[in-house]
């Protein structure tokens, strides 16, 4: 019996694959089943062996203790050698986490980290009171309030919140609890990414802006999604620009007839044919790859774009395409005018030749009470669509107003994460500066319900939240990622947050309304300005005289025209200079140091 006990059992384990298993890796359930089940089985065949012999003397007692002593011994062993080598080798080696949530996802991402060579769990956090001081897989689950001990006894590192269906409200919450605590905290995916197969547990990430603002989206209205798309001819230009872009993506998964991209930049064009194209693939879409149509072209075009929605009988057209950094067009001011409003001049009169149906243009918060030139030259792109809805057309003209749009080029976010990289300073332009946020694919899909809801002439607003003061985010993105803000308060900081001014032509604030009033429509987050128009019939006259001014270069009859079309423009288009003072003395409205006399 002794010599036939190790013959019968080692050839078991070997089959099962206990003697493959590499003991730091095995997994602890694992390693139960298979020795339970190696040793069961060889105690059920000595049994049988001894039954069929017929060996005399053996007590029956024998089978249960060698089966109890047997599954100690072997499983005992693998289980004391893998908590030596976690409990002690591994704890100089990798960084001390906490899972906050205990749930499916909270264990299967343990697991996932288990095998990680840079972290190691040594604790959950979950806000159920029924399962706290639990044990689960060998690690405590612990409330919120025990975090900071947990910190400092086991020199915890990171948080990891596991918490794939928690609404952004309720994750809003959690961030602002963990944010004074000096950890580097990361998230799993959503749970349409891990359901998509997008994304996998383990895919650890940064905390997105949206989530420290708490903005749950309201799902869209499919039928206003449908209205101007589905079956439909549909053109974006500026398709490759941030808005542009995910118009694009949104447009391809409500399967138009066909998608025409029209974009100036060879480079940009290039890049979202070739994204649109993966994008039918990969999500099977039923629209053909040879619905969509690259176009390079300017907006400043008209007999090219008549040409474009002519020859492909656009039905719908989203008009993305404006330069859009303030202080860029502020140094540039006649570019600017020129592609912003007289390009929704020329694409807009392009539409209404060709019988577009719907014309929806993408506008700004910078265009209410503007104090810089890109905000005026979208609000006289907003005087010229409003003027031609009052005017006998197929095309019903419509505006949609928001506010900035988070990871957009050239948005606070990115250049937020790359400076803490870098190991800062964070640079704000003023103490005080406050923004409104909204993700670029909410923004697009508000947009397309908008355009949807117009009947000709409106101004539509998006409801934009409340505003985040610039400061306050940056200071969350420094505390989230593990350090702390180095300011007069606290000199052994990590990081600093620098303020630089504000630049030419920026406001402390920005505006959605000129009238201050704004009607609901059917959908909730959709609203309705009332905004002063002018007639086309005076319009028209005035952008001639604008055109002409464009073309001399003459700063100072542009100035005037802006100020006479653009309600409380306060902004400066002419180098304010002793000179031009001379030449001008109207200009003197300024607070504005003058400076020394040069020539222009």
């Amino acid at each position: 019996m002794l010599i036939l006990s190790p013959l019968i059992t080692i050839p078991i384990f070997a089959k099962l694959g206990l003697y493959k298993a590499i003991i730091r890796f095995i997994g602890g359930q694992q390693a139960v089943m298979t020795v339970l089940g190696g040793i069961s089985l060889s105690v059920l065949i000595l049994a049988l062996i001894a039954l069929l012999a017929n060996w005399q003397g053996i007590p029956r007692s024998v089978f249960p203790i060698y089966w109890g002593t047997a599954f100690l011994l072997i499983g005992g062993s693998r289980y004391i050698i893998r908590l030596v080598y976690t409990r002690y080798y591994l704890r100089t080696e990798k960084t001390h986490a906490v899972i906050y949530g205990a749930g499916d996802a909270g264990i299967q991402l343990a697991n996932a980290l288990a095998r990680h060579h840079e972290y190691r769990v040594v604790a959950y956090i979950d806000d159920n009171p029924a399962i706290n001081k639990a044990i689960i897989q060998g690690l405590q689950v612990y409330t919120l309030t025990d975090l900071p001990k947990l910190i400092h006894k086991f020199s915890v590192g990171q948080v990891f919140l596991a918490l794939p269906s928690t609404s952004k409200a309720r994750k809003k919450e959690i961030l602002q609890k963990l944010e004074p605590l000096p950890v580097h905290v990361l998230t799993i995916p959503s749970m349409s990414e891990l359901i998509s197969g997008e994304r996998n547990i383990a895919d650890l990430r940064e905390i997105e802006v949206d989530e420290l603002l708490g903005r749950d989206q309201i799902d869209p209205d499919h039928d206003l999604l449908a209205n101007c798309i589905k079956n439909h001819t549909v053109m974006v230009t500026g398709a490759g620009g941030s808005i542009g872009s995910e118009l694009c993506r949104q447009i391809l998964r409500i399967n138009p007839k066909k998608l025409i991209l029209y974009e100036v930049s060879e480079f940009a064009l290039y890049n979202i044919e070739s994204e649109l194209l993966k994008l039918i693939t990969s999500e099977k879409l039923e629209i053909e790859l040879g619905a969509i149509i690259p176009v390079l072209g300017s907006v400043q075009n008209q007999p090219h774009l008549e040409e474009i929605m002519q020859h492909y009988r656009v039905s719908t057209l989203y008009h993305a395409a404006a330069y859009k950094h303030v202080p860029l067009v502020e140094s540039n001011p006649l570019e600017g005018i020129r592609n912003n409003t007289f390009g929704t001049l020329y694409t807009a009169l392009a539409a209404r030749n060709a019988q577009v149906r719907h014309f929806v243009l993408i506008s700004t918060d910078k265009a209410v009470r503007p104090t810089n030139v890109m905000g005026a030259s979208k609000r006289m792109a907003e005087l010229v669509l409003q003027a031609l809805a009052e005017q006998p057309s197929r095309t019903i003209f419509s505006m949609v107003r928001f506010g900035n749009v988070l990871g957009s080029s050239g948005s606070v976010v990115p250049l937020f994460r790359k400076q803490i990289k870098d190991g800062g300073p964070l640079t704000v332009t003023h103490p005080d500066i406050i923004r409104y946020f909204m993700t670029i694919p909410e923004a697009a899909q508000l947009v397309i319900q908008a355009g949807a809801l117009a009947k000709g002439g409106e101004v539509f607003l998006l409801d934009m939240g409340e505003p985040v003061k610039i400061t306050d985010l940056a200071r969350r993105m420094i505390h989230l990622s593990g350090y702390t803000v180095k300011d007069e308060h606290n000199i052994t900081g990590n990081i600093e947050i620098k303020f630089t001014g504000l630049r030419p032509g920026e406001k402390l604030y920005e505006e959605l309304l000129i009238d201050a009033q704004a009607d609901r429509t059917l959908h909730p987050k959709i609203f309705k300005a009332h905004e002063s128009l002018l007639p086309w019939s005076i319009l028209e006259s005035k952008l001639k005289e604008l055109e002409i001014s464009c073309s001399r270069h003459d700063l100072f009859v542009l100035q005037k025209l802006i100020e006479e079309l653009v309600s409380g423009f306060k902004g400066l288009l002419i180098p304010y200079t002793t000179e031009n003072l001379l030449l001008d003395p109207s200009l003197n409205k300024s607070n504005i140091t003058p400076l020394p006399l040069r020539r222009i």
